[in-house]
């Protein structure tokens, strides 16, 4: 569970790179999903911030920027969130942010696929993750899901109980 919070942070920076002092992201939800004695376990993360420059028609000048706050774990259980704050997992203290920023886009049928480096915990790791992109009154709005494997990012350690692997879904609104 600890461990898919882990990734969850990291879901928060596809959604936007972070380390961004404007946002142009007015809504966002991210949550993570991992399985911890055999049963799917999650929760949310959030203190959302970044920047969204996406043309799906010039996706060579397109660039995702955003943050999270990793103080925000939620996971409906307040003895596991301070557990998950401490250094065996995200060392809050040390790095109260997680960040996303992109390298490239290329479209994949109807969708879009982002190449980003994802840092958490110090740590930065090259991750590809599908989205979608819709036009809407409000701005634009991406909806995606991709996988981690918590351990890339020194979190939680080694464990036989808790999944390596957390799916992280995100969906974020930003103005045009």
């Amino acid at each position: 569970m600890k461990n898919v919070i882990a990734a969850i942070a990291l879901i928060i920076a596809s959604t936007g790179a972070f380390a961004q002092t404007r946002s142009n992201i007015t809504k966002s939800k991210i949550s993570f999903e991992l399985k911890n004695l055999g049963i799917k376990t999650g929760g949310t993360i959030g203190g959302i911030q970044g920047d969204i420059n996406f043309d799906p028609t010039n996706l060579a000048a397109g660039k995702i920027e955003a943050t999270a706050d990793v103080n925000t774990i939620n996971t409906d259980n307040d003895m596991r969130d301070a557990h998950l704050k401490k250094d065996d997992y995200f060392d809050v203290e040390k790095y109260p942010k997680m960040s996303l920023s992109s390298v490239s886009f290329k479209k994949s049928g109807k969708s879009y696929i982002g190449q980003f480096n994802l840092s958490i915990k110090g740590r930065t790791k090259a991750v590809e993750i599908p989205f979608s992109y819709v036009e809407t009154t409000a701005g634009n709005l991406f909806k995606g899901s991709f996988k981690i494997n918590r351990k890339d990012f020194a979190i939680g350690g080694n464990s036989m109980t808790m999944s390596d692997d957390v799916t992280i879904n995100f969906e974020a609104e930003a103005t045009k």
